[in-house]
């Protein structure tokens, strides 16, 4: 099963800032933003090439980004692969020894359905399988 690179997450602060930043450094604007209320994470992105980066921001204490700045600070967060469907891609996966953070997949950003796989058995890198929603 060959994954291809969807986009690259980015734990950020500031979503205002990093969104200058990147848009300096790319020199194009975030294509687009919206809020993830089930991850707690208001979320940016920008078209690099064939891939994008995705800043996410906590909108709260309790949300996994603001754990995760809070124990790493800034920066690389995951990397996300886009798959055919999520539903085999979860059992293939599992089977090959990964360990799924939940049993279903989740609604993401940027018409998505998502799972993230523990970095324990991905060294130290989450992984983020998704899918794109059929119909919306």
């Amino acid at each position: 099963m060959a994954l291809k690179l969807e986009h690259i997450g980015i734990a950020v602060k500031e979503l205002e800032k990093s969104n200058l930043l990147f848009t300096t450094l790319l020199g194009t604007n975030s294509y687009k933003s919206e809020e993830v209320l089930e991850e707690s994470v208001l979320v940016s992105f920008f078209k690099t090439g064939d891939t994008k980066i995705e800043l996410l921001q906590a909108i709260d204490e309790n949300s996994p980004i603001a754990k995760f700045i809070e124990k790493k600070g800034e920066g690389l967060h995951h990397l996300a692969f886009e798959v055919d469907d999520i539903l085999v891609s979860m059992a293939q996966m599992k089977k090959l020894g990964f360990v799924p953070l939940s049993d279903v997949p989740k609604q993401g950003a940027d018409n998505k359905l998502i799972c993230f796989l523990h970095p324990k058995k991905t060294n130290g890198v989450l992984i983020e399988l998704c899918q794109e929603r059929k119909g919306g």
